[in-house]
């Protein structure tokens, strides 16, 4: 249950921090008084997405804190231990929004996502819009509803991953076909593109050991006559080598060290120095004397290299990537070679996840049929209390002329309506109308709220185009469905007003430099103020606050 919510510098709202409790709450005002700031602000906290504007101006940022209790919400506690964010019974949901367009989520103090708070948020809150009736004339809404009712959810699932898999290996069988339509052509020319490829003796193919080898046999000739004359200078000459001079300077400076100490570090330096030269000296003389001229080796290397360049060209790849290619084309051609083998492996497939998917989409269509039955005579009961008293409610679950799987079954799904004795049912988008449409769409969200564990339920004018008599029935369905959880309800019926458990104020005070909307929890008195100002408007008579009351005594004692 919402416990309590605290907004600070969101639109009009500069600061405000409500409790709220179990039962029906109603939220009046007049017009523009801030009533759709509050779900907005519900709205952010629960993880619909934000933009700077929220933020009330010259406000650097926006903050919105929801409090629960957590003791009604079982799922949303499981939930919490399982993501290792619990904290007792309660849970504290924090959003913040920035200037600068970001914003920042929290549960209990941890930092989460986006998709995580709205993946929590749904089991503990569930809000349904001014407009709800209108996504009811939509055939994938009235899938989804009928589906939920039948508890369908985990079959269709399912059943959606058996038809993912089925029309992958569809796509996979038809390019195999398609591939041997021309299949001779095709394998020729994978085969010459393959025995092309097999020149560069590609198990131990190294483009880049190929270039260096190359570069160094192009440059061997002045390698070695270089090297030969550095080794002469190093090691080698008998009169002037480094080796000679550094042995010369060791020696003569180790004769004067016995006076002079701190010379014997250095001789120390240059005695390594020229053992260093005599090790490098060595080493480079191994390297000459095992290097030699080859000219059929170059000849080989520019062979290999030209042929490697034409054949990246021809295929508009880099020479590194040439292995990758012979093994590409290698893929293809046995594709080809063994596509009748291949293909017939995937008709079995197919076939095997065709059958499984007709399996479950029976068990779902009969599911669907059992739902629909009962569904519809709730619903039909409903409707005719809020003034449909011939309506009829119908829920046409028949199978597709395709049979051919697809995502969500083989039923098309349409609910129908009869407003009035006599008449057939027809679709509700060719009968009901704005008003009718908001009563169904209310009676089929009370219908179904019974078998729901979300502990609070927000409903946002659900109630508009309607009047009268219907209006107090309405409410009493908002005051049933609060017995065994939290309802709060944005409304501008007094009929509906007078059947809350509580009541809410929402106002708006202006001046010259700025706007800022507060919210009042009325006492028996104010509450009388405020359903006669919602029966009688602007002049309000002794004739409607007496009719104000007598509609809350009557409310309180049924």
């Amino acid at each position: 249950m919402l416990q309590n919510i605290s907004i600070t510098d969101l639109a009009v709202v500069k600061k405000l921090n409500l409790n709220l409790k179990k039962g029906l709450s109603v939220l009046t005002g007049e017009t523009g008084a801030g009533k759709s700031i509050l779900l907005t602000a519900l709205g952010l906290a629960l993880g619909d997405r934000a933009d700077s504007s929220f933020i009330r101006p010259d406000c650097k940022r926006a903050e919105v804190n929801l409090e629960f209790n957590l003791t009604d919400a079982e799922p949303a506690q499981n939930w919490l231990l399982e993501n290792e964010l619990d904290d007792g019974d309660s849970c504290l949901i924090r959003r913040v929004i920035t200037q600068d367009g970001r914003s920042k989520a929290f549960i209990n103090g941890s930092p989460i996502n986006l998709q995580t708070l709205q993946s929590f948020s749904g089991k503990l809150v569930e809000i349904h819009g001014q407009h709800a009736h209108l996504t009811l004339l939509k055939s994938e809404e009235q899938r989804r509803f009928l589906d939920e009712s039948a508890g369908n959810q985990k079959n269709i699932k399912q059943l959606n991953s058996i038809f993912e898999q089925w029309q992958q290996l569809n796509l996979d069988r038809d390019h195999l076909i398609k591939a041997a339509t021309d299949q001779t052509e095709r394998e020729e020319l994978l085969r010459f593109q393959i025995q092309e490829l097999e020149q560069l003796d590609l198990e131990n193919y190294n483009y880049a050991a190929l270039s260096e080898e190359h570069a160094v046999q192009a440059n061997l000739e002045q390698i070695l006559t270089k090297g030969q004359e550095q080794l002469e200078k190093l090691y080698e000459s008998e009169q002037l080598s480094a080796n000679q001079i550094l042995a010369q300077a060791v020696s003569e400076l180790d004769e004067i060290s016995k006076y002079a100490p701190e010379i014997g570090e250095i001789n120390s330096q240059l005695a390594e120095a020229q053992i260093q030269i005599e090790e490098a000296s060595l080493q480079l003389r191994r390297y000459l004397e095992s290097t030699e001229l080859d000219p059929g080796r170059f000849q080989y290397l520019e062979d290999q290299l030209s042929i490697i360049h034409a054949i990246s060209r021809k295929h508009h790849i880099d020479p590194e990537n040439l292995q990758d290619l012979a093994i590409h084309l290698q893929q293809d051609l046995d594709n080809i070679t063994h596509s009748s083998e291949r293909i017939e492996k995937l008709r079995e497939s197919i076939q095997q996840l065709e059958n499984k998917y007709r399996q479950l989409s029976q068990k779902i269509s009969d599911k669907r049929q059992t739902a629909a039955v009962r569904c519809q005579k709730k619903i039909s009961d409903i409707i005719q209390e809020l003034g449909m008293p011939q309506g009829e409610f119908v829920i046409n679950v028949t199978p597709l002329p395709d049979a051919t799987p697809r995502l969500n079954g083989l039923d098309k799904i349409e609910f129908l309506v009869s407003a009035n004795p006599g008449l057939p049912p027809r679709p509700l988008a060719k009968v009901a109308s704005g008003g009718e449409l908001s009563r169904i769409s209310l009676a089929i969200q009370v219908s179904t709220s019974h078998d729901k564990m979300v502990p609070t339920m927000i409903f946002d004018e659900v109630d508009s185009g309607i009047g009268g008599g219907i209006a107090e029935i309405v409410g009493q369905k908002m005051r049933h469905l609060s017995q065994n959880r939290q309802v709060l309800c944005v409304t501008h019926l007094p009929q509906v007003a007078a059947q809350a458990h509580h009541h809410l104020f929402v106002s708006k005070m202006a001046d010259t430099s700025s706007t800022e909307s507060t919210v009042l929890l009325l006492n028996e008195e104010q509450r009388i103020k405020e359903i006669a100002r919602m029966l009688g408007g602007v002049n309000i008579t002794e004739h409607t606050l007496s009719h104000a009351q007598e509609m809350l005594s009557l409310a309180t004692t049924n």
